[in-house]
């Protein structure tokens, strides 16, 4: 790859990390509103907008979905933890049935724009196989021994990217559901499962304590 392509993938990484946390930034001033009794219909309206838009934003890649529920629970108290944790979850089936429907040959076609052939190949050899034929291909042209690890154990792998610190990195909860919902490898059932156990314990544990983890 040439160096002109290299900082354009680059400055295209960059640009979807800023974005996403500009969006996140805006979401959470959206939040931040005083609340007293005399304005509580108020608050209410503006807590179901916010919700909506929640939902949204977590569903697209580098947006820090998590970061804004924290945002959210800390501000408007532990009672609203049941929520954002019903926020998140949506989100992120929303992101998976996304990356779902989006045909093999696009994702390839994408790759190609960006210029990551073997990415594009291994996408158009992909397409027309089951889950275990993928699982196969991929084991088997895997370069590192952790990447067929990984894969045998995907959906564990997958609960552990959603909590990891930093995963904006990685694309953020919405990114990581995409990618999830294109490889073919995860099962609705199996990955709704994950999701509702993965997105869990800081939400529980707010609701629980009223503290923050």
């Amino acid at each position: 790859m040439n160096p002109s392509r290299i900082l354009l993938l680059a400055a295209l990484y960059l640009g979807l990390i800023f974005g996403g946390a500009f969006i996140g930034q805006q979401l959470t001033d959206l939040v931040a509103f005083d609340i007293r009794p005399s304005n509580e219909p108020e608050v209410h309206g503006a807590i179901m907008t916010c919700t909506a838009a929640y939902i949204l934003a977590s569903a697209i890649p580098f947006v820090p979905g998590a970061e804004i529920g924290l945002g959210m629970m800390l501000l408007l108290g532990p009672r609203i933890a049941v929520l954002v944790y019903g926020s998140m979850v949506a989100a992120l089936m929303i992101a998976y049935l996304i990356g779902r429907l989006i045909p093999p040959a696009a994702t390839a076609r994408a790759f190609a724009v960006l210029g990551l052939r073997r990415a594009r190949d291994l996408s158009l050899d992909l397409a027309p196989l089951d889950t275990g034929a993928r699982l196969r291909l991929l084991t088997a042209r895997a370069p590192r021994r952790i990447v067929p690890f990984l894969l045998r154990h995907r959906y564990l792998a997958l609960a552990l990217a959603f909590n990891l610190p930093g995963n904006t990195l990685l694309g953020g909860g919405g990114g990581i559901a995409l990618a999830a919902g294109l490889t073919g490898l995860y099962s609705p059932g199996g990955y709704a499962l994950t999701v509702v156990l993965a997105v869990l314990p800081v939400p529980l544990m707010i609701f629980l304590t009223g503290h923050h983890p």
